[in-house]
């Protein structure tokens, strides 16, 4: 392992300085976030999940605009107009897209004979080996640490990373739990090709966020987050109001339909693009615990490349 990224796979695949790609999030991942962390050497990417079409065409035409390096889109499969927002990422020139939460084969043949990279999240082997299968370019592990939808299967970040590079030759980019340079230089132990960050850039003066739930972020401590919503799709959320009625819902017996109910309409919206830190979904990963102050995503960046190498010097020593 070095700390020289010229021949790194992910590096050479996206066309980047630094193998640290930063998460695609809903509501805090626009075209500001995503061209900074692209300017900063790592591969920058729009959150397209909660974005109307003509929303996303914009942010696309924007990211342009503010860099010339490679970003990408990250296209949740479960999204309603999603057959629009792969006509528009084609339209527009987008190079790279990452899918998630739905299966790889849906998109990926058409994506590629458009001459687009593509890159799918999976929590879990058996869906890896679907990627492998499914024609994919890169697979993102993603640990059960990470904030936002998760795997229902709890596997962490440890232990999912080995698993899935046993299992797949692919490029493997590892996520969950890591927003250091010392995680990254653990995840490339674990036999990861580069890593993926959210909740870092969340804490950042370019993210989307609201900065009642940047604040949230950064005062955030260990035990703070609980995966929840397991009958209907898992996500990873900072204690609250609302984390508490789901929480007490779920001890009482409440079923899938009761639940929704509940969640009702635009509940991540009220709480990440709208600060609403009692009623809202604080959709965070465990690293939260370590974030201690917003700062520029170019500046996350540069820290984590002087501690991946400074962790790597160390280890020489040991």
């Amino acid at each position: 392992m070095s700390g020289n990224f010229d021949n790194n796979t992910i590096c050479k695949l996206f066309g980047i300085r630094f193998p640290i790609i930063q998460a695609g999030m809903i509501w805090c991942s626009g075209w500001e976030l995503a061209s900074a962390v692209s300017n900063a050497g790592g591969l920058g990417i729009i959150g397209s999940g909660s974005m109307y079409p003509d929303v996303l065409r914009e942010q696309i035409r924007k990211c342009k605009v503010a860099t010339g390096k490679p970003f990408a889109v990250n296209v949740p499969l479960l999204y309603p107009d999603i057959d629009e927002h792969i006509r528009i990422i084609i339209e527009e020139g987008v190079k790279i897209v990452f899918t998630s939460a739905g299966n790889p084969k849906t998109y990926t043949a058409l994506l590629k004979e458009k001459g687009i990279t593509v890159v799918h999240v999976v929590s879990a082997v058996k869906f890896a080996l679907k990627c492998q299968e499914a024609g994919v370019d890169a697979i993102v592990a993603e640990g059960f640490e990470a904030g936002g939808h998760n795997g229902r299967e709890e596997t962490t970040t440890l232990v999912l990373i080995p698993a899935v590079r046993q299992a797949v030759k692919l490029p493997l980019i590892a996520a969950g739990g890591i927003g250091s340079g010392a995680q990254m230089a653990a995840a490339f132990a674990l036999g990861a090709d580069a890593v993926q960050v959210g909740s870092r850039f969340v804490a950042t003066p370019e993210s989307s966020a609201h900065i009642n739930f940047k604040n949230a972020v950064v005062n955030a401590k260990e035990g703070d987050t609980q995966l929840t919503l397991k009958q209907l799709t898992p996500v990873r959320l900072i204690k609250n109001r609302f984390f508490k009625e789901v929480d007490a819902a779920e001890k009482a017996g409440a079923n899938a339909e009761a639940l929704q109910t509940l969640l009702g309409r635009a509940r991540a919206k009220k709480g990440m693009h709208e600060g609403d830190l009692e009623e809202g979904e604080l959709e965070i990963g465990q690293v939260s615990g370590s974030i201690h102050e917003i700062k520029p995503a170019a500046q996350i960046v540069e820290e984590m490349i002087g501690e991946f190498r400074s962790v790597l010097e160390r280890l020489k020593s040991i």
